[in-house]
């Protein structure tokens, strides 16, 4: 009798049960992240990928960014989350150096007048925080221009030139532009 009941209660909970497992649990699907990610993508005339930066887009929402939320003077991710990351599908040359094909992290080390270009060899890191400065594969120094229309958000793009492509990168009211040039 004892044995009936446990394998009529174990039937009972089965075939109730059964519904929800063949069906499954709807699944919670994360809300959509403050800094999304992003990336931008440069390309020759004929359409082949030169490189591609990918990075977490912040939102000023408000707050004083240069100097006070990305501070003067240290490294920064160049974005939110993880470090950004460019990768380039060749060799180019940057500030009169051969950065050799693969994937680099994007640091920059922001001031008032000029911004610090770091690409080094160390990826998939978290912020700035395991920033090594041996692992700098070319550090460069480009000035700091003022946008005539503020961005809300972090926005990079590659712009072609005759001799490589430039990373445009600007958010509030300024931009920096990192040339790139082909290897001949």
């Amino acid at each position: 009798m004892k044995n009936l009941l446990i394998f009529t209660i174990l039937s009972y909970s089965l075939l109730v049960g059964f519904p929800i497992f063949a069906q499954g649990q709807e699944p919670e699907f994360p809300k959509l992240d403050m800094s999304p990610m992003d990336l931008a993508t440069a390309t020759t005339p004929e359409g082949e990928t030169v490189a591609r930066v990918i990075y977490g887009r912040p939102q000023k929402r408000g707050r004083e960014i240069f100097g006070k939320l990305v501070p003067y003077g240290e490294v920064w991710r160049t974005g939110a989350n993880e470090a950004s990351e460019l990768t380039l599908y060749q060799d180019l040359s940057v500030g009169g150096e051969t950065i050799e094909a693969g994937s680099y992290s994007f640091y920059t080390i922001p001031e008032q007048h000029e911004w610090t270009i770091i690409l080094n060899k160390t990826t998939n890191t978290w912020g700035a925080y395991d920033y090594q400065v041996q692992q700098d594969r070319a550090r460069i120094k480009v000035p700091v221009r003022q946008l005539k229309n503020p961005l809300e958000t972090l926005s990079m793009l590659f712009k072609p030139t005759d001799q490589g492509v430039i990373l445009k990168l600007g958010w509030d009211d300024r931009y920096v532009e990192v040339p790139f040039h082909y290897i001949r």
